[in-house]
């Protein structure tokens, strides 16, 4: 073998899996078709959830902290995203340039090798391994992994070479989009007018992002982004504005196309980000879900390949992220519908702006968009917390405070006890004794903030609690989910 996995797609979602796989003590080579890094951001906004990850791994510190905006919406209509129940609340806003610097860094520093100016041409996968061809700056050459992991985006030529289906809808909706300097427009938060709807949000370096729909234009086919001009010529048809006199430093269109990949893993070949799920780029909800994929299979990947995996684990990937993308791709379309949509979703929108000023709704789509109502099938039970992600607090272990998601840095599974029973601690510490190379045992005092106290809870190297408090179905679920005792 020339590695245990390669990653074709050195975007967020293949530098975040390329990281999560090092963690998991991976060889991992990233095949990337582009020379450097792009500085054009399609994305720029990461949710609730995407923060707490990123704060479970350390990046926090490394991100800083971007500018911050609690004013979501859901296919145009307002959406308060600033009052849900975590540290992060509301939008983070980091351009896609930047997230990727800092994964690509993350990744790098714990040993993955970036190879750019690859194009993969072709696959092989064997009952043992996966073969893959590319063209490389020095012509071509072929790689042998154990596994291949496409995170290669929409076109995805990992998907087509391994036949799997993507199925779905094609666009029948077209917005344009621009980053332009130079100009001085008002801004505008999805402004419907008699032929189109259009945003304008100048950043704080004073470049302009301008998008602009018009409702009776269909889309047309493209090899390419489309000219300034164009964009220029819509904007002023839909807003009666003229913007053709600034300077364009990106500009691109986009639909509402949805499509989702038939299967995430066929044998030796998965899918993560979006080669596994295509979607209007509405609200920022793409590249996060995306880089939820990535945290999602990173590790069971990792059990995989280092031969201590239980014996369905890789498939829970599919299994629990396929219906979870199922889900987006709904919301994406009936929030497309309400976004770009003429007069004759008028009386729709007006119901459901009135269906958000009810108690639960709002905090209902608000919680589904930053990726926080995520609860994956993981086993018996009825604590509240069951698949759920563990929620962040403060705790004491021993004479030291320090926090829960801390503990979760390594990337190893957890066993929580929030008794403060030492003897307790110490019968949980011999049940967990087979299993410790894998997961890590903790015995701490919450702060009076949470309403853990008293709580025993075993949590994924995901962050996601999968057993609580049942003393009896520990061992089971510690073989599900973490494989055979002393393996």
């Amino acid at each position: 073998m020339d590695t245990q996995v390669i990653v074709v797609g050195a975007g967020p979602v293949g530098l975040l899996l390329a990281a999560e796989l090092r963690l998991g003590g991976v060889e991992t080579v990233v095949l990337e078709r582009l020379a450097a890094p792009a500085t054009a951001s399609r994305a720029s906004t990461l949710h609730a959830r995407t923060m707490e990850f990123f704060d479970q791994r350390g990046l926090l510190a490394e991100l800083g902290t971007p500018p911050n905006d609690g004013a979501g919406h859901f296919g145009g209509l307002p959406l308060d995203l600033g009052g849900l129940d975590t540290r992060h609340p509301g939008q983070w806003k980091v351009l896609q340039a930047r997230t990727e610097e800092l994964l690509a860094a993350r990744a790098t520093a714990l040993g993955a090798r970036i190879r750019r100016s690859h194009r993969v041409t072709g696959l092989r996968a064997g009952p043992d391994h996966v073969e893959v061809a590319a063209q490389g700056p020095a012509g071509p050459l072929r790689l042998r992994a154990g596994y291949l992991v496409g995170c290669d985006g929409e076109d995805s030529t990992v998907r087509q070479l391994a036949g799997i289906g993507f199925l779905g809808a094609a666009a029948g909706k077209e917005l344009l989009r621009a980053d332009v300097d130079g100009i001085d427009i008002p801004g505008r938060r999805f402004e419907r007018f008699p032929t189109g709807m259009a945003v304008a949000a100048r950043r704080p370096d004073g470049v302009t992002r301008v998008m602009v729909h018009e409702f009776a234009v269909r889309p047309v086919p493209r090899t390419g982004p489309p000219e300034f001009a164009e964009v220029a010529a819509a904007w002023a048809r839909v807003t009666g504005e003229d913007i053709g006199q600034g300077t364009p430093l990106w500009v691109n269109a986009f639909g509402n196309a949805c499509r989702q990949a038939a299967r995430y893993r066929q044998g030796r070949v998965l899918l993560a980000g979006d080669a596994a799920h295509q979607q209007m780029p509405v609200g920022g909800q793409a590249l996060n879900l995306g880089l939820q994929d990535a945290a999602n299979l990173g590790w069971k990947l990792a059990a995989q390949v280092r031969g201590w995996a239980p014996a369905e684990l890789l498939d829970t990937y599919h299994d629990e992220r396929h219906p979870v993308a199922r889900r987006v791709l709904t919301g994406i379309t009936a929030q497309s519908q309400l976004l770009l949509g003429g007069a004759e979703v008028d009386s729709l929108r007006a119901v459901f702006a009135e269906l958000l000023t009810l108690d639960g709704v709002a905090q209902h789509l608000a919680s589904g968009i930053a990726g926080l109502d995520i609860r994956y099938p993981v086993g018996p039970g009825a604590h509240p917390l069951l698949g759920a992600r563990l929620p962040a607090f403060e705790l004491t272990i021993g004479r030291h405070r320090t926090d829960v998601l801390r503990l979760l840095r390594a990337g190893r599974g957890l066993l929580l006890t929030l008794r403060g029973d030492e003897a307790h601690a110490a019968q949980l510490a011999a049940e967990l004794a087979p299993w410790a190379e894998r997961v890590d045992l903790a015995a701490g005092r919450p702060g009076s903030g949470t309403a853990l106290a008293g709580h025993d809870l075993l949590v994924r190297p995901d962050g996601h609690v999968v057993w609580a408090d049942e003393r009896d179905d520990l061992r089971p679920a510690l073989r599900r989910w973490f494989g055979a005792p002393g393996h």
